[in-house]
């Protein structure tokens, strides 16, 4: 227990990263799976709250697809339901917010070059970012790629 305990400390972990962690330490399987009933009883483990947390913050630090976000709580073997769960909670509205912010700031990147040549390349990042090619160009026409052009505008 004292093992998970100072793990957890650190930061939020789901169930399977606490299961990995202890079974590299050579706990048995049935403590390991002791340990996990009473940190998930006390509230110290929670799916759940980890993967809406996840979401949270990386929405407000850095702007990203719904895509992205479902790759990284997958990368942290979290179920998928509790995947599902999380990611419903972005609006299509958010997702296009986001696409927006991500589009203004490649457009300010890509300023210089010509309207055409700057729409491909933004549209070529976006896309990378896991944006829909549907929202990408939703959030195109949200822009104004004439004002990142003109510094002086």
């Amino acid at each position: 227990m004292d093992a998970a305990l100072t793990y957890l400390g650190f930061r939020a972990r789901t169930v399977r990263e606490v299961e990995r962690y202890l079974d590299e330490k050579q706990y048995g399987e049935f403590e390991i799976m002791q340990v996990v009933d009473r940190l998930t009883e006390l509230g110290l483990l929670n799916d759940a709250q980890y993967a809406a947390d996840f979401v949270d913050s990386r929405l407000r630090t850095k702007p990203v697809s719904r895509r992205i976000l479902r790759e990284q709580l997958y990368a942290h073997e979290l179920p998928r339901p509790i995947i599902d769960e999380a990611l419903a909670r972005i609006s299509d509205e958010t997702e296009l917010k986001n696409a927006v912010a991500v589009a203004e700031k490649y457009a300010a990147q890509y300023g210089s070059y010509e309207r055409i040549e700057q729409e491909r390349r933004i549209t070529k990042r976006m896309l990378s970012r896991g944006f829909s090619y549907d929202t990408v160009q939703s959030a195109m026409r949200h822009i104004d790629l004439e004002a990142a052009e003109d510094p002086e505008a």
